[in-house]
């Protein structure tokens, strides 16, 4: 008997539990996050954040059953047509930036009806099919720079179609597939010059002068030649380090001074600089509430931050601060450590596939939930910039709900087959 045939006896029945748990706390912290007297959780009447919980309920319901459609495709499905996946959302993101529908002012949206979906959440989701087809390729080597390139194709090219309609904190998103990368091969090295770069770029950011800069980079690299003056080559690396190093940080503060004026303020706030008054308002705010809730929160529906309003965005970028309000610290740990929990399964059993597909898609997962719960809640506390992710599972949003069910759901699915090969 082929073995998808008891597919359910194979699923990690605990990665499902654990997903349940945390769409579950999500709804029920969207529900007080918008709550007022009287309302029902299950309200789709009306506009504004009223029927927010409402239509993530609707939004719960159809992932659980587009979760239970995905378990019983073959997992050979998702590796034949990773590709054609792929190449159809490609045009698809180029063309709702000229007819979809305006949202906050960006034409990123698909809508239907009543719902509205963001292609660029399920980028991510095609992405990962993608990169995990092409680095399971029988003659593909990572350490290859004809394979490098190509692997950073695939992920270059969806991020900058999401940059270009506008959306920046999705598009940082696709970095995180460099740990995808380093995991099948890529030299440390690699390592090294993206830790320079976020280096750079905050020292370009931090120092008041740029010219300062030139200075500095000028005398380290003065020094360094006259004690190597002796090595050719040394010299001429050490030389092109600090002309690069130049150039680019002149072109970060270029790129700074050209941001909207609200992605400025935001790096400003987390850099610790002076901002006009009211514009570090979503991050003050959010760690009051945090703060509030002391070590065992206000209770559920109880907190005053959350229904007075003083979050913005607190049912979706924020909504960690009304976790913190009314679970406390103690709340806020049992949430942690429940997405601890699910992310070292991810890597558990991404690790024991046998199938090379399987375990690169499986990565790319964890890394993608990683940086969002990462930088979401690093966000609510004020650790991190403010780029408008959300927290998996939890915030809200039928997009991001749905781009995350289905790439969880998938590698479960593929997860079931692994004593199977798939190619």
């Amino acid at each position: 008997m082929r073995n998808d045939q008891k597919f359910t006896g194979n699923i990690d029945w605990l990665t499902v539990l654990i997903y349940i748990v945390l769409v579950l706390i999500g709804w029920a912290t969207i529900y007080s996050a918008v709550y007022t007297e009287g309302l029902s959780p299950f309200n789709t009447a009306g506009s504004g954040t009223a029927v927010n919980t409402g239509k993530q309920f609707q939004w719960i319901v159809g992932c659980l059953v587009i979760g239970a459609i995905i378990l019983i495709i073959d997992g050979k499905f998702f590796v034949t047509f990773s590709y054609p996946i792929f190449g159809f959302f490609i045009p698809l993101l180029i063309g709702v930036m000229f007819f979809g529908a305006m949202v906050k002012g960006q034409r990123n949206w698909i809508r239907i009806g009543g719902f509205q979906m963001q292609p660029s959440e399920l980028a991510k989701f095609t992405t990962s099919l993608a990169l995990a087809k092409y680095l399971s390729g029988l003659n593909v080597d990572i350490r290859k720079w004809r394979d490098k390139w190509k692997a950073f194709a695939i992920i270059a090219l969806p991020m900058m179609i999401v940059l270009i309609q506008g959306d920046a904190g999705s598009a940082i998103v696709f970095v995180v597939f460099a740990l995808v990368l380093f995991r099948e091969g890529l030299e440390s090295y690699f390592l090294i010059i993206g830790a320079s770069v976020i280096f750079l770029s905050v020292i370009a950011l931090v120092v008041p002068k740029l010219w300062y800069l030139w200075i500095i980079f000028a005398v380290i690299g003065g020094v360094l030649i006259y004690f190597n003056y002796k090595k050719r080559q040394l010299v001429y690396l050490i030389t092109g380090i600090v002309l690069v190093s130049s150039i680019y940080v002149t072109g970060v503060n270029f790129i700074f001074d050209h941001l909207k004026s609200h992605q400025r303020d935001r790096i400003n706030v987390l850099l610790g600089r002076e901002v006009e008054k009211g514009k570090d308002w979503n991050i003050k705010q959010s760690i009051i509430a945090i703060g509030s809730g002391g070590l065992t929160g206000k209770g559920y529906l109880q907190g005053t931050q959350t229904k007075l309003k003083f979050v913005p965005e607190q049912s979706t970028d924020f909504i960690f601060s009304s976790i913190g309000e009314e679970w406390g610290f103690a709340g806020s740990v049992v949430i942690i450590g429940l997405f601890m929990g699910l992310l070292m399964r991810l890597l558990y059993l991404s690790e024991r596939q046998r199938s090379k597909y399987s375990r690169i898609y499986g990565y790319c997962v964890v890394s993608i939930l990683f940086f969002h719960f990462l930088i979401n809640v690093g966000m609510a506390i004020g650790v991190a910039p403010v780029i408008g992710i959300p927290l998996p599972f939890i915030s809200y949003g039928g997009s991001s709900l749905l781009a995350f069910t289905i790439l969880l759901f998938v590698f479960l699915r593929l997860d079931s087959q692994r004593l199977e090969v798939l190619r």
